[in-house]
């Protein structure tokens, strides 16, 4: 007997439903490339930040805060890929928080620049004078365009995966739910 003539295990209704059910779950997929790509660019710099800023405190919980928020990334990933409307939240609200913390060093950086001991504390005040309105003004420059654009991409992040929660309710809900559990189960592997 001919291999084209022999009988699959899925009826062609059956594959039909299969073959729509992946069209409508590819904006979910595009979303979870996102939160994949979040978790390893955020777990990577919180790494980095952690190991090169041992001995500094502010450093420490930066990378610690970048690290939680890479976790989070990680478990709004698998939440999204096993089509439950909780990971597109948990993503959304994660974005909120990472640029909460941003902003927060960023605020705290430019405080610590215009307020704290200056550059003097480290013997470079003779060297430096008369530029400590030049120094304000970089600081104030960087430190206010890390916040804009932040608040701007993150923003921006948290509204797509806030728009993914409707997506995941309308895939569950005309989705057949033998197809659900399949892509559920494939998508652990």
């Amino acid at each position: 007997m001919p291999r084209g003539s022999e009988a699959g295990p899925l009826t062609p209704e059956q594959q039909q439903e299969l073959a729509d059910a992946g069209q409508r779950a590819r904006s979910l997929s595009r979303a979870g490339k996102i939160a994949t790509f979040n978790v390893w660019s955020i777990g990577g710099f919180a790494a980095i930040t952690l190991l090169f800023g041992m001995g500094s405190l502010e450093a420490m919980m930066l990378g610690l805060g970048m690290a939680f928020v890479a976790r989070n990334e990680f478990r709004g990933r698998a939440l999204l890929r096993s089509f439950d409307a909780a990971g597109p939240r948990l993503l959304a609200h994660n974005q909120l928080g990472f640029m909460g913390l941003i902003i927060l060093y960023c605020c705290w950086s430019i405080y610590r620049t215009l307020y704290g001991p200056g550059l003097d504390m480290v013997g470079m005040e003779e060297l430096l004078a008369g530029w400590e309105d030049l120094v304000a003004t970089l600081t104030l420059a960087v430190y206010g365009t890390v916040i804009a654009a932040t608040a701007i991409f993150q923003g921006l992040l948290a509204r797509y995966y806030w728009g993914q929660v409707r997506v995941v309710e309308e895939y569950v809900r005309v989705t057949p739910a033998w197809v659900v559990e399949l892509q559920r189960t494939v998508g652990r592997g």
